[in-house]
C-alpha cells in the first residue's frame, strides 16, 4: 500500500470525475498535477501544468485512428485532438489508470473518457473503469472486464472519466480512496 506523501495524481482537472479524483486526492496530501493548454478553462487549476504546443504534439494521434479504434466520429476535431493529446500525457504518467463512463458492448468506453482507456490498454497498465450504468468497477484482464474492487497501488496513477459524474460514481472514488489509503 503507498502512502499518500508518495503518490501522484495525473488528470487534465476537467469537471466530474476528474475533479471529484482531484478533490479526494488533496484531503488525503496527494500530489495532483492536471495537464491543460493555455486557453482552456478547468475546474481543477492549482495543481496545472499547461502544456505548449511542441508539448502537447507529442501526444498527437491520426483522428482516423481514434475514430476506427473506438468505432465513432468526431466533431470539432481541433479541440478534440488537443483533449486527445492531454489524454496520451496524463495517461503516461499515471502507472495505474482510473476512469468513470460507460462501458460499452463492444468493449470500449463511451466518449473522450475512451481514448484514455484505450491508450491504457495500449500502455499495458493496470487499468479499473467504474460503470455508471452497471455501477461496478471493472478491471482490464486478459482482454476483457472484470468485475473488480481495485485500489490505488501505485506511485503514480491517473483519472479520467465524465463529466456527468453521478452520486453512485462520487461516492465508487470516495471509496476507492479509502479503500487505497486507509488511516
Amino acid at each position: 500500500m503507498q502512502t499518500q506523501s508518495q503518490t501522484t495524481l495525473y488528470t487534465s482537472g476537467h469537471q466530474g470525475t476528474e475533479s471529484e479524483f482531484g478533490r479526494l486526492a488533496e484531503s488525503c496530501g496527494i500530489k495532483e498535477i492536471h495537464y491543460s493548454w493555455a486557453t482552456r478553462d478547468i475546474e481543477r487549476s492549482h495543481a496545472m501544468e499547461v502544456l505548449d504546443a511542441a508539448t502537447l504534439a507529442k501526444g498527437d494521434v491520426s483522428m482516423e485512428i481514434v475514430s476506427k479504434r473506438m468505432g465513432r466520429s468526431y466533431s470539432k476535431v481541433d479541440t478534440i485532438r488537443k483533449v486527445m493529446q492531454l489524454l496520451f500525457h496524463t495517461i503516461n504518467h499515471g502507472h495505474q489508470v482510473f476512469a468513470v463512463g460507460w462501458i460499452q458492448e463492444d468493449g470500449t468506453v463511451k466518449g473522450g473518457t475512451g481514448w484514455g482507456v484505450e491508450l491504457a490498454k495500449f500502455f499495458n497498465r493496470p487499468l479499473s473503469v467504474y460503470d455508471q450504468k452497471a455501477m461496478e468497477w471493472f478491471t482490464w484482464q486478459q482482454s476483457q472486464w472484470v468485475k473488480d474492487c481495485p485500489v490505488i497501488g501505485h506511485s503514480t496513477f491517473a483519472a479520467t472519466g465524465t463529466r456527468h459524474l453521478s452520486e453512485e460514481g462520487k461516492a465508487a472514488i470516495a471509496d476507492l480512496f479509502a479503500r487505497s489509503f486507509k488511516k
